[in-house]
């Protein structure tokens, strides 16, 4: 007899039922909240670094990378391991240990949000 219990697999979310932060740019202005969600997000990607991982996360291969691939952006590992950190802080970025690695996957609700907000300039 065993003491594990069964969890079902939850299926992911389709790209439509993702509910986006904030609406687009040109829709109405900003809620003082929607504002300040938003400025989180654009503010942790405003470093160059951050950006950099955030990017080498994003177009990893499976959609998630581990920190041992992605840590050579020219800063120490603990430089890396802050601005990991902020990014998460900011709802960008989520992780899970693995053993000794932590691996980390973008929030696909994020890139549905900032592709909304932007979306209208992309055209």
């Amino acid at each position: 007899m065993s003491n594990t219990d069964v969890l079902p697999l939850l299926e992911p979310e389709a790209p439509e039922a993702v509910a986006p932060c904030c609406p687009p740019l040109t829709e109405r202005p900003f809620t003082a909240e929607e504002a300040e969600r938003t400025a989180r997000m654009f503010k942790a990607l405003g470093d160059p670094v951050r950006l950099r991982l955030f990017s080498a996360v994003a177009s990893h291969a499976g959609g998630e990378a581990c920190v041992c691939d992605i840590s050579d952006v020219g800063v120490s590992q603990p430089t890396v391991s802050h601005h990991l950190k902020k990014l998460k802080e900011a709802g960008l970025l989520t992780s899970e240990r693995r053993g000794t690695w932590v691996y980390y996957r973008v929030e696909p609700s994020v890139l549905a949000a900032m592709g909304q907000i932007l979306g209208q300039y992309a055209a």
